[in-house]
């Protein structure tokens, strides 16, 4: 993302959309007020819901804030994978009672990456990353709610962890940017693919041939905001008003009319969420 480049225009209005994963507080929410302004700016396309994501412990409280302020927005609580280290018995306590929050309607992000370590100061090694991976497991099936993962290079040994420790009933590949083979391992499971602007990029060839044989029934859309802006906005900042582009560019590779792909992930986020 740059800073350089100027926010993207409106898109024709697409409804109803839900997005599944996005950070309202790195999108520039701070209270009440901004939290809405995003949500309307988003609604005023056809973005009715969003789920606000977060990868730390300020970010898990913050996010079920935000899910309080305003009633089209949910929240997931998790520590991210490459802050598994921080996850302390205080950590685990506390995530523990925000997960069990009615507003909260998944455990994540949480999962595996395998790029950061070496590269990112602090970053929770491997084996911190899997035994956090499976608390994160456990958590969500005592809670009752979806696992949402983040996968970064680690699809065999995600795969792995999740038939060791027995998924929870409702399974979220967050972003998915794996190939074919990794998209029809995860279906056969039952998994949901949940895709974001990438699926947009030209050059993510495996990416898109992978989204073509996803089930209509095991497929969400998301913006990961404010990262991961589509087509032909990449590098500008995200926010949640930007889905439709994603839609778009989604049902083109699947060969879908936009608004039937918009009701489909509408129709499996509701499922999946319970909103």
């Amino acid at each position: 993302m740059s800073a350089k480049r100027s926010a993207p225009e409106l898109p024709e209005p697409l409804a109803p959309i839900v997005d599944a994963h996005t950070h309202l507080d790195a999108c520039g929410a701070t209270d009440a007020a901004s939290t809405v302004a995003i949500v309307d700016r988003a609604a005023s396309v056809g973005v009715g819901r969003v789920v606000t994501v977060a990868d730390d412990l300020d970010a898990a409280r913050w996010a079920v804030r935000a899910a309080h302020w305003d009633d089209r927005v949910f929240a997931a609580v998790a520590l991210h994978p490459t802050r598994a280290n921080a996850l302390d018995d205080e950590a685990k306590a506390e995530l523990e009672r925000l997960a069990e929050d009615p507003r909260v309607v998944a455990v994540g992000e949480t999962g595996l990456d395998y790029y950061w370590p070496g590269k990112l100061d602090g970053c929770a090694d491997i084996e911190t990353q899997i035994e956090g991976f499976r608390w994160h497991i456990d958590l969500a099936k005592r809670v009752r709610k979806p696992l949402m993962i983040h996968n970064r290079e680690a699809d065999h040994d995600l795969l792995t962890v999740l038939l060791d420790e027995g998924p929870p009933e409702r399974v979220i590949f967050h972003c998915f940017s794996s190939d074919t083979n990794m998209a029809l391992s995860c279906v056969a499971e039952g998994y949901i693919l949940s895709f974001s602007g990438t699926v947009s990029f030209k050059n993510a060839h495996e990416l898109r041939e992978a989204a073509k044989v996803v089930p209509d029934d095991q497929i969400l859309v998301e913006t990961d905001a404010p990262y991961l802006t589509p087509h032909p906005f990449r590098g500008a900042p995200n926010e949640p008003y930007c889905l439709p582009y994603t839609v778009r560019a989604l049902a083109e590779v699947r060969e879908q009319d936009p608004l039937e792909l918009a009701e489909i992930t509408t129709a499996n986020a509701r499922r999946v969420y319970r909103i």
